[in-house]
């Protein structure tokens, strides 16, 4: 005699799927996407080939950046009383795709929102990629055009922690070049086909990350991570005394030293010093 399965309780599961390997799968998220009343998919086909890895079929709706305004509310509205799981077609939903609408909606309506964690590509290649881990900053896919993409760059380059960037072959040596032009010739890994078979993770400067592909890129899905600054430049006994004169006309001389110091890293009592010469 089977065991009856016992329902999931209703509400959102956000389920992380494999990014390339169907092993990474974990037992949590296969349970639910096995019990879960409706799957949203953001490729169907995609996630039928999952299910039946796990043995199991499911009611599955498409959801994605091209329909989700018009699909959403539906989904809201079954959460009241049916388990509705969120997937992607590779790794964790709501990175780089339109899922946090439906999560923002869903707590709005009332409905629990559950997620199962697992594989993200972004997280993976930061692993692969033998670069500062402490502070990163995921910066999704750079825009097509060059003038965009430069000043989406430009925007980025003060940004005092490793990047994370997601590609696609033909336009990787492109990003590179900009990547190498916008923030200097920093150190950077191309990470591809992490999970599987010919995972590989190619180091180097971004120039010569650029020339090594300039012919073209890679087929697979790709992510680019670079690495953070160099150590600014110490400021100057100019910085420092155009610093300090701006701070004078607001603060007593201790707490002018105090926040120029804390500013441009210099010590406090030198700075409070001169400020004391500067008044006087």
């Amino acid at each position: 005699m089977t065991t009856p399965v016992e329902p999931l309780s209703p509400g959102l599961y956000i389920v992380a799927t494999p990014i390339g390997n169907l092993g990474d799968l974990s037992p949590r998220a296969a349970d639910v996407l096995a019990r879960a009343d409706a799957i949203a998919a953001e490729d169907t086909r995609v996630t039928a080939t999952l299910l039946r890895h796990i043995g199991t079929k499911r009611p599955m709706l498409a959801y994605h950046d091209h329909n989700a305004d018009q699909v959403r509310p539906g989904l809201i509205a079954r959460m009241g009383a049916e388990a509705i799981a969120l997937v992607s077609d590779a790794g964790t939903p709501l990175i780089s795709d339109p899922g946090f609408k439906l999560v923002r909606d869903a707590r709005a309506a009332g409905h629990a929102v559950t997620t199962i964690p697992g594989p993200c590509a972004a997280v993976a290649a930061l692993t692969l990629a033998g670069l500062p881990t402490d502070r990163f900053l995921f910066a999704g896919f750079l825009p097509s055009k060059a003038g965009a993409r430069a000043a989406e760059i430009a925007e980025l380059a003060g940004v005092r922690a490793t990047l994370v960037f997601y590609e696609s072959g033909p336009r990787l040596a492109a990003c590179l070049l900009a990547l190498a032009e916008g923030l200097g010739d920093r150190e950077a890994a191309v990470t591809r086909e992490i999970t599987k078979k010919f995972e590989e993770a190619v180091t180097g400067t971004l120039s010569a990350l650029a020339a090594r592909y300039a012919e073209g890129g890679p087929k697979g899905e790709i992510v680019v991570v670079v690495a953070p600054p160099g150590a600014p430049e110490p400021a100057s006994a100019d910085d420092a005394d155009a610093a300090l004169a701006e701070a004078l006309t607001r603060l007593p001389a201790s707490k002018a030293a105090a926040e120029v110091a804390k500013r441009l890293g210099l010590d406090r009592r030198a700075l409070y010093a001169r400020a004391l010469e500067m008044k006087g």
